[in-house]
């Protein structure tokens, strides 16, 4: 994990950047990598995703609450009022956890720290500005220190199911199997995982492990790959081994 400075500046960075593609891009317009959603509604998704969360902290909420029910969760129909309504949400949400400290709030299903939607807001947001990127035409870079971090929670938290859910990991990796993952542009310890489907299941360790395939390169090309936001190609991440078993992982393994 990082400091928490460093998940609020990757949140305001990531805002301001989409906040400036709504200003200026037609929000009609598809995302390929949201194929489901408009540009407007990947902005109303962060957004209302932040306030969420923001409310989640200012109440010390021990349940989940409804995302609709968020106050001022509606994107703005005046053009002028959009970005501000985006960069508003971020402050909202950086504040609330800054004040909470180390109180435990609702974080799917279990009690944790508020600063872990620091964190998961932080990738969250990130991925999204990429998503808008991709669909305006850019190229997103995501720093690698946050890359590297959204790639460990990706795998050691956000694709594990809630306990008592089918773990459909297992179909992304054969019984015995293995995929190492390395982000070479961080620093020694803090870029590489091993994913194997074990006796109990799918297990994950922060090591250099020799897997049935490995996929390596830099921690944002693995971030927005691993993430099925560009094909490994596309990332420019080097494929080892046998290809296969990348292509079963991530498709077990959907955003």
């Amino acid at each position: 994990m990082l400091a928490p400075d460093r998940y609020y500046a990757e949140i305001t960075a990531s805002t301001a950047t989409l906040a400036a593609l709504v200003g200026r891009e037609d929000l009609a317009q598809t995302v390929p990598s949201c194929p489901d959603w408009t540009l407007r509604q990947l902005a109303t998704h962060v957004g209302r995703a932040h306030r969420w969360a923001a409310e989640t902290v200012r109440t010390r909420s021990t349940e989940f609450i409804p995302f609709r029910s968020v106050p001022d969760g509606r994107f703005p129909d005046d053009p002028a009022g959009q970005p501000g309504w985006l960069t508003a949400g971020a402050d909202q949400l950086i504040g609330e956890v800054s004040q909470a400290g180390p109180d435990q709030v609702w974080a799917f299903g279990i009690m944790r720290p508020a600063g872990f939607w620091a964190r998961r807001m932080a990738h969250e947001t990130a991925v999204h500005r990429a998503d808008a990127e991709l669909a305006t035409g850019a190229a997103p870079v995501i720093e690698p220190d946050i890359a590297a971090d959204g790639i460990d929670e990706w795998l050691t938290f956000v694709t594990v199911p809630d306990p008592g859910r089918e773990d459909t990991r297992l179909a992304g990796l054969s019984p015995g199997g293995s995929l190492h993952v390395h982000a070479g542009d961080v620093p020694s310890g803090a870029g590489e995982w091993l994913i194997s489907h074990g006796p109990g299941g799918i297990e994950v360790r922060r090591e250099h492990g020799k897997g049935d395939a490995a996929v390596r390169g830099p921690a944002s090309g693995l971030l927005l790959a691993l993430t099925r936001r560009l094909s490994p190609e596309q990332a420019g991440v080097e494929v080892l081994g046998d290809p296969a078993v990348l292509g079963s992982w991530l498709a077990a393994t959907p955003f």
